[in-house]
């Protein structure tokens, strides 16, 4: 299943929202603002990556649940 991300709207996003990165449809938190750039954060962990903002769109409620749910499994593997 693919889908067609160039279809939703340009955002502005808030820090601590989902965002979809329309170039690949990675999906990240927004960690903020890195110049022009918004920086996206992957939900599983992993390293960070820089977006044009005409590139990113808000993630929809499907795929902002499904990366909630990576960062609160990650959550629960983390040791204490």
């Amino acid at each position: 299943m693919t889908a067609d991300f160039d279809d939703l709207e340009v955002c502005t996003p808030e820090p601590g929202s989902f965002a979809v990165d329309a170039r690949d449809g990675r999906v990240g938190r927004v960690a903020g603002w890195v110049g022009p750039y918004v920086r996206l954060r992957p939900p599983g962990g992993g390293a960070e990556w820089d977006c044009p903002p005409a590139s990113v769109r808000p993630a929809p409620p499907g795929l902002a649940l499904r990366a909630r749910v990576r960062e609160v499994n990650r959550e629960g593997q983390l040791p204490r």
